[in-house]
């Protein structure tokens, strides 16, 4: 069940094309979430898994700019869930929203229809923050989005690699200093990688980095010049504020 009316916004994304329903406190979409989508590339009539939707940022920002996808936005919590329902629903967007952790085995996933070998574009944010680093939040929600643990992103990856079809891509976003947890999670099943490194300035070590992956694939690993997000004046570049209002793509999105 939604929370109360006080308790939720509606925000803005893509330039205003897409209006999303969010809860005012926990966790809140923002900036990585269009990243994530604009680095996926899909095609009208593919099947697309968003893992970790949330309130659906990811996924439905690429079905804004795809249409004709077929969207499952997978989350473990029954309220965000339920927020993604009703923001495709909102957005005039066909897609479902499935309650579900992706660390669940294949029996539950393919009690939701996520049979092995079955989908064609797997967009994932799974929460990446180091415990060691990282004070977890109090606030329940925005902890269990943040916060990974050991097994987080070998999970994850897993759970990507038995619903992929051959050659079906999963496209994920984390943090750049943990980009030898991403090669070797990637390292069984998946190959012809493509890493972006994004900085939030320049002159500074890259924060996140977004990688595609082939299930089967075997060209050799590509690493791109890297994003920067800001000027030195800290306002974002005209190229970031044409990916983030939907009038551009990022490399890995391109055919």
């Amino acid at each position: 069940m939604i929370e109360a009316a006080a308790d939720i916004t509606e925000d803005a994304f893509l330039g205003g094309q897409l209006l999303l329903k969010q809860k005012r406190s926990g966790h809140r979409a923002g900036h990585d979430a269009i990243l994530l989508a604009a680095a996926t590339q899909a095609q009208a009539g593919g099947r697309v898994v968003d893992l970790g939707a949330g309130i659906g940022t990811a996924g439905l920002a690429l079905a804004r700019r795809v249409a004709g996808i077929r969207l499952s936005m997978v989350e473990i919590d029954p309220e965000l869930a339920e927020l993604a329902r009703a923001n495709a629903e909102a957005n005039a967007i066909a897609a479902e929203a499935i309650v579900l952790d992706v660390t669940a085995d294949a029996q539950a996933f393919a009690a939701h229809g996520l049979v092995p070998d079955s989908v064609d574009v797997v967009l994932a944010n799974p929460p990446f923050n180091d415990p060691a680093r990282h004070r977890g939040s109090p606030d329940q929600s925005r902890h269990t989005a943040h916060v990974a643990t050991g097994e987080t992103l070998h999970a994850w990856v897993h759970a990507a690699r038995r619903i992929l079809r051959s050659n079906g891509v999963l496209t994920l976003i984390w943090r750049a200093d943990g980009i030898a947890e991403v090669l070797a999670a990637l390292s069984r099943g998946f190959g012809s990688l493509v890493v972006l490194p994004v900085h939030g300035e320049a002159g500074r070590p890259a924060i996140r980095v977004l990688v595609r992956a082939v299930k089967g694939g075997r060209a050799p690993t590509r690493l791109l010049p890297g994003l920067m997000l800001n000027e030195e004046s800290i306002v974002p570049k005209k190229e970031v504020r044409d990916i983030l209002e939907g009038r551009a793509v990022l490399p890995l999105a391109e055919p």
